[in-house]
């Protein structure tokens, strides 16, 4: 869904991401620290269950949460969703064993910026940190489409894509349809830089922390359609 154009060891703000863990299995959570061992990144936490990551939020202040699924006392999307009800900032994408389109949609439904599978490598897990800390989405793209193509139209949705300028609106439907920087920019006609712009802005005045939950808002308003219900089409 997002161009993997982050690169930098240090985010803009030059402290480290800091990452909180979540998973109810020990010698995950010590391999997940270990992993992210890694130059601009400080692992500041660990949770065993959803109900105690909700808890630690507030404590920690994390800007990313690794978030397993299947957890005792309070499963993780339901704690992802707590999450970004209170903290819509803080970005949180899915480790898991399970490859599902259900939990895929549960996930971005959620508020989830990724969503990826146990046994990742190294460099994946480092990489895909740094992106959704920099507002990118970690999904695979034909799964995300599958999902998008199931949501529904809302009107309230329509309402808050109508406060985007025109390149604004424009932007966000070509990302809504799974478009990187670099495609809307060549289509456009604008550069990957001012195309990365314009998507932070979207992002602002949508209050959402990354392009996966700007696209479902957008698909939720109705800016791929062209019927009636649709009426936030670009």
């Amino acid at each position: 869904m997002a161009d993997k154009h982050s690169t930098s060891e240090q985010p803009a703000s030059g402290r480290p991401i800091r990452v909180l863990v979540v998973d109810d299995h020990p010698v995950v959570r010590d391999g997940l620290r270990a992993m992210l061992d890694a130059p601009g990144i400080a692992v500041v936490g660990e949770a065993s269950s959803g109900a105690i990551a909700v808890q630690r939020v507030d404590e920690l202040q994390p800007d990313v949460i690794l978030m397993d699924v299947r957890m005792p006392d309070m499963d993780g999307l339901t704690a992802t969703r707590l999450i970004k009800e209170r903290h819509a900032n803080v970005s949180v994408f899915i480790v898991t064993s399970f490859s599902s389109v259900d939990y895929l949609q549960r996930a971005i439904s959620s508020g989830a910026s990724g969503y990826l599978l146990k046994g990742m490598s190294r460099d994946t897990l480092i990489n895909s940190v740094r992106l959704v800390r920099d507002g990118g989405s970690v999904f695979d793209a034909t799964l995300l489409q599958e999902v998008l193509a199931g949501i529904g139209y809302d009107p309230a949705a329509s309402a808050a894509v109508r406060q985007l300028s025109d390149r604004e609106r424009e932007v966000i439907r070509l990302l809504a349809a799974g478009r990187t920087n670099r495609e809307i920019g060549d289509l456009l006609g604008y550069s990957v830089g001012t195309i990365k712009n314009t998507v932070q802005a979207i992002m602002e005045k949508l209050e959402v922390s990354d392009r996966t939950q700007a696209a479902v808002l957008a698909v939720r308003a109705g800016i791929l359609s062209t019927d009636p219900g649709g009426s936030g089409a670009a």
